[in-house]
């Protein structure tokens, strides 16, 4: 897994970067875990924008991955890595010993030929990267991913390139795990989690070079609102350059700064025992 950087043949190729793809064992995909996947362009079920600056980039399919690992006690072989279009991180493809096969999120040191296991008992109990075991038999201390908030539902928390969680402690039937951000939460000891950490690390020292790199993607630019005129957003126009002249807000009038719209906050908020960013 590694960088390549570009020579200055232009401004946009003098500081783009991109990856070498040299842990990509295959570029064609388990066909049966495919599934089309539409774009929305930012909009919801009413068809409204609720998403901005999405729209365009290239066309994709969806991998299924298997975010519940709930084919336990079942030991399965790494056929392939593979890069997913869909996310950050990347995918490995299992084959099981009955034949089935599955997309999970590659951890980092997981190779072909590598064996992975689910359980839900300690029988088969082997900390190893990319088997995956509820938090009551997973050892305090351990670094884990792809963590599920609730049990059965699959893997929520932990999932994109580079992230690691920790397991501090466990208290009678929850244990605390403490999140990539820094935030220490509260989730039940017979949720699923996986060992290790998620691979591709370099994700985040990519350098996209130039804005046609982001419409590839599907990203579409982000313009300011006081650069606007009054009829396309509440802080436009005026005469010359001005910095807006109220709170900053949305194209509908939704502050961005301090405004709340979360909801059910006080259900979340119990299972936080400390917050991102306070000491």
């Amino acid at each position: 897994m590694g960088i390549k950087k570009y020579r200055p043949t232009s401004p946009a190729r003098r500081n783009q970067s991109g990856y070498l793809f040299d842990e990509i064992t295959t570029d064609k995909p388990q066909k049966n875990l495919l599934k089309p996947l539409k774009k929305s362009g930012g909009r919801g079920a009413k068809g409204r924008i609720t998403c901005r600056h999405r729209g365009g980039g290239h066309k994709r399919m969806y991998r299924i991955i298997d975010f519940k690992r709930d084919k336990c006690s079942i030991p399965g072989r790494v056929k392939s890595i593979e890069y997913d279009p869909n996310r950050s991180a990347r995918i490995a493809l299992i084959q099981y010993i009955d034949g089935e096969k599955r997309y999970i999120i590659a951890p980092a040191g997981l190779m072909v030929d590598h064996n992975v296991i689910s359980g839900i008992s300690g029988e088969n109990l082997e900390i190893n990267p990319g088997n995956a075991f509820p938090l009551s038999l997973i050892p305090t201390g351990t670094i884990i991913h792809n963590i599920e908030m609730k049990k059965g539902k699959g893997a929520q928390l932990v999932r994109a390139a580079g992230c690691s969680a920790q397991l501090l402690a466990k208290d009678g039937q929850y244990c605390h795990i403490k999140m990539p951000s820094g935030e220490v939460r509260l989730i039940h000891k017979e949720c699923m989690a996986t060992i290790g950490q998620t691979g591709n690390s370099e994700h985040n020292n990519i350098k996209k070079g130039k804005a046609g790199r982001n419409r590839w993607l599907g990203i579409r630019p982000h313009v300011r609102g006081v650069v606007m005129n009054p009829v396309d957003h509440p802080m436009g126009g005026g005469e010359g350059k001005t910095s807006g002249g109220r709170h900053p807000c949305s194209p509908t009038g939704v502050l961005a700064k301090g405004y709340k719209t979360r909801k059910k906050k006080l259900m979340s908020n119990k299972y936080i025992i400390k917050f991102r960013g306070r000491k």
